[in-house]
């Protein structure tokens, strides 16, 4: 059956004002193939984000939630999915290391290191440049988290994009690990964002989180990345 579309008329209905309750439009529901992501849903979904949507998409490690950089009104939408506060490490979700670097303070190691590690399961949290707003860092270290991960769906949103996406794991509040089922997010949060898409089974581990931001690497939280390199 045809998916409703917010701002249009639902089958079956007229354009005339009714005084019936408003009721909250749904998101659009996109199922994109995991393999070879059909361009022209790519492409809708960029248009969305353009257009100050929310997103919920795929990645190699679970589904995360994002939006475009620069929008404040959809991060805080972000922020009320997940109820956030202002210590949440923001991730920016990046198709290579070159491009997220413009948004990080990166030394010799810390590249070398991210290098080895990606595309896969890894957030890096690192110092912020002035690319970076200021809403989006941790609010007392001015830290950003940056990732690449290896998902086609995804990076064939960044690559359509050109940019880096605002992100965050799909963990709703007081639930320990991310939301792995596209129907259940529907029925559950697909008031509250754009467009979810579903591009199949992705897992349901969190990112394990390394922060770069002193001396010594810190393991943050372990997830499904491999972090016996930073084991002593």
């Amino acid at each position: 059956c045809p998916l409703y579309r917010p701002g249009a008329v639902p089958s079956g209905r007229t354009g005339r004002p009714s005084t019936e309750p408003a009721v909250p439009s749904m998101s659009q529901f996109f199922q994109v193939h995991p393999d070879n992501p059909q361009a022209r849903l790519i492409r809708q979904t960029v248009e969305i984000v353009r257009d100050g949507g929310v997103i919920v998409y795929p990645t190699d490690s679970s589904y995360a939630i994002g939006c475009q950089i620069g929008d404040k009104s959809a991060m805080d939408r972000i922020r009320q999915v997940r109820r956030l506060d202002e210590d949440h490490n923001f991730t920016l979700i990046g198709r290579s290391l070159s491009e997220l670097s413009a948004y990080t303070k990166l030394d010799n190691q810390a590249h070398r290191l991210i290098k080895s590690l990606t595309p896969g399961p890894y957030t890096f949290i690192l110092k912020a440049t002035k690319q970076v707003p200021k809403r989006l860092m941790h609010a007392k270290r001015k830290t950003i988290g940056i990732r690449i991960p290896d998902n086609r769906v995804a990076l064939a949103l960044l690559e359509e994009l050109g940019e880096p996406v605002l992100s965050s794991t799909l963990i709703l509040p007081d639930e320990e690990m991310p939301m792995m089922d596209p129907y259940e997010m529907r029925q559950l949060i697909g008031h509250a964002v754009d467009l979810i898409i579903d591009g199949g089974y992705c897992g349901f581990e969190p990112t394990s989180v390394i922060a770069l931001h002193d001396a010594e690497p810190q393991v943050l939280r372990v997830g499904k990345g491999d972090v016996a390199l930073f084991e002593g």
